[in-house]
């Protein structure tokens, strides 16, 4: 599963929307995100570590490695 499709099923299962969640980022970084930005950036897989860590923080949740079983 590539980024947007995994953000996407996140933000669905959080029950907002990517606006939203644009708009959380914003507060969050005080940079600006719009739906179009982070769209293009989840799209072309060019989100950084940094940014996947502000969605998961915007989303109440944890980005974390986990050995495979």
């Amino acid at each position: 599963m590539n980024a947007i499709n995994e953000v996407k099923m996140l933000v669905a299962k959080k029950g907002i929307t990517l606006t939203l969640l644009a708009e959380r980022l914003v507060k969050i970084s005080g940079k600006k995100y719009s739906l179009d930005l982070l769209s293009k950036k989840l799209r072309g897989n060019t989100i950084r570590y940094s940014e996947m860590k502000m969605i998961a923080e915007a989303l109440d949740m944890e980005l974390l490695f986990v050995d495979k079983k």
